[in-house]
């Protein structure tokens, strides 16, 4: 089998990554905060002989603030898969471009390092929705509603599952952009289909059917997950926050009702099936009071039991929530935390880490900088940019 660093080989030679300070770190990598600095050439009679800016200048021409994701790989990282995960994550970035999907500017080996250099992004969706005295108007939901939206509605169309969204993998770029974040468990998907783990989506936002086992599911794994983030944001807590799988189905059945199988045909015959206490459901208009009916509407056809009646990506982008008043908020307009404490690039984080407060996160997830948990992505180029220290 190859090495992966003979896989990308070195940087793109153009520019200089300066190594400023370290943000995070997990079981496979390290997160540095950083630059992107244009090699300058002494002039255009001798191409051959370039200098590099001084690193301390703030106004160098093209100075781009970066985030370096250090990948540490070794042989027995084959074996454990680390290694397959970064290369999907590298295809995946490099695959999707679009403004609300985080952007992986280059990725190179260096020594024994795998080097994925994203944009640098220092907030989450999960800081606003925690910061009590920011205030939420319906305006500025739909606003993030629409950003997540088309940008899962992107992946899918790319037949890739995200397979772990969650709030704080929204990150939030200075001009209010919302970008989707950590493809260290996305999965193509498609026809032929094939047996997939259920074994992923921090528990909070995965659907019933991963929590009783599927194998085989679609992008409504994403979309349940959008919904959770829904109900997040208009209530400025979790949704559903059960401390086990067996745990987490009893919040959701409390909330919506125990499902029948006329209501998800199928659903006794999946893997980690148990018959579960009846319960009715809670009317959305009891506990989202402030919401108006067409985003109760967009809800519950979000939060559907059999993924087959969940709204697709590109039908809720369709639906009337988004074309009633009132108008999404421009992003630049959006509340934006005053905060720059917490450090939203995040890394692999091991299995095993609790963090107060949060559900364990799926295998693979991230840590975020800081306080809380976050991961990202990037991509790159060929021929190993000089790196500093």
């Amino acid at each position: 089998m190859p090495d992966i660093l003979d896989i990308f080989g070195p940087p793109a030679g153009a520019v200089e990554y300066i190594k400023e300070k370290k943000i995070g770190e997990g079981t496979y990598a390290v997160v540095y905060q950083g630059w992107a600095v244009p090699i300058v050439k002494i002039s255009p009679e001798d191409k051959s002989k370039e200098v590099l800016p001084d690193k301390d200048k703030e106004a160098v021409a093209g100075k781009r603030k970066i985030a370096i994701k250090k990948i540490k790989v070794n042989r027995s990282a084959w074996k454990d898969g680390m290694d397959l995960a970064s290369i999907r994550e590298v295809k995946f970035l490099r695959e999707l471009k679009h403004p609300n999907i985080i952007e992986l500017i280059d990725v190179f080996s260096h020594k024994t390092n795998l080097n994925l250099v994203l944009e640098f992004l220092d907030a989450d969706l999960e800081m606003l929705i925690k910061n009590k005295p920011l205030k939420f108007s319906a305006a500025d939901i739909k606003s993030w509603m629409l950003m997540l939206c088309r940008g899962i509605y992107h992946c899918h169309r790319h037949f890739i599952l995200h397979r772990d969204l969650k709030p704080n993998n929204l990150l939030l770029a200075s001009d209010g952009q919302l970008k989707i974040a950590d493809f260290g468990l996305a999965r193509d998907y498609g026809d032929p289909k094939r047996p997939m783990t259920s074994e992923v989506v921090t528990r909070w936002y995965r659907s019933p059917e991963l929590l009783m086992g599927a194998k085989m599911y679609s992008g409504a794994v994403d979309m349940w997950s959008v919904g959770c983030i829904f109900a997040e944001l208009l209530m400025r807590v979790p949704y559903f926050a059960g401390d086990t799988d067996i745990g987490q189905l009893d919040m959701i059945f409390q909330a919506l009702g125990t499902p029948t199988e006329a209501d998800w045909p199928g659903m006794k015959h999946l893997p980690s099936f148990v018959e579960f206490k009846r319960y009715q459901r809670t009317p959305y208009s009891q506990l989202f009071t402030a919401a108006g009916p067409d985003a109760l509407d967009l809800l519950d056809k979000l939060l559907q039991f059999d993924p087959l009646k969940r709204l697709s990506a590109a039908d809720t982008l369709d639906h009337f929530y988004f074309r009633n008043s009132p108008r999404p908020t421009p992003p630049e307009k959006l509340p934006r935390t005053k905060s720059t404490e917490h450090h939203k690039q995040a890394v692999d984080l091991p299995s095993d880490l609790k963090i107060a407060g949060m559900p364990p996160p799926a295998a693979g997830g991230g840590i975020t900088l800081g306080k809380r948990p976050r991961p990202d992505d990037t991509t790159g180029e060929t021929r190993p940019p000089k790196l500093r220290q």
